[in-house]
């Protein structure tokens, strides 16, 4: 019964996202309604029983494509918003973010520092539950700071091409 319940309320946020993102005007909008929608499609995976397809959905959709649609979106400009204060709680959830980021990162760095990962055989079993928990593990436990500075370096790339952009169109 909890599952249905689950399942009806992810549907109406399905359903509202989906529709956020069709009638909103601000291209930045849309796109964040479109990542709603690719996490609540995860936990629908979740909900079948599928967690490396929802792990995929979100790492290849919500994550890589979504900073591509951004990049391309803020490069052409089309984030243009019209001139309004900062809002009051925006420093402090930054810091604070960037803060929990910093700490995972030091800890990442020093309680991580070894990587002992292994390598699964290829005539095991590829679709057995253990193998997926290893390969889960092994990402995130052993290759948990390369796949933050990878993060990290695209996000850089993106303010980086912002800034050129911008000292191109004042010049």
């Amino acid at each position: 019964m909890t599952d249905l319940i689950v399942f009806l309320v992810l549907s109406l946020v399905a359903i509202a996202s989906a529709l956020g993102m069709l009638f909103s005007r601000n291209t930045v909008y849309s796109a964040l309604f479109l990542v709603l929608n690719f996490v609540v499609v995860a936990v629908f995976y979740l909900l079948l029983g599928a967690p490396f397809i929802a792990m995929a959905q979100i790492t290849v959709y919500a994550g890589a494509i979504m900073v591509l649609f951004l990049f391309v979106i803020m490069l052409l400009g089309a984030e243009n918003l019209p001139p309004s204060e900062v809002l009051p709680w925006q420093r402090p959830l930054a810091i604070l973010l960037s803060t929990i980021l910093a700490i995972e990162s030091i800890y990442l760095v020093f309680a991580r520092a070894r990587s002992d990962a292994s390598i699964i055989s290829p005539d095991a079993s590829v679709n057995t539950i253990e193998n997926l928990r290893e390969m889960a593990m092994t990402l995130f436990n052993q290759f948990l700071l390369p796949f933050e500075v990878t993060s990290i370096l695209l996000l850089v790339a993106m303010v980086g091409a912002i800034v050129l952009n911008k000292r191109e169109k004042a010049g």
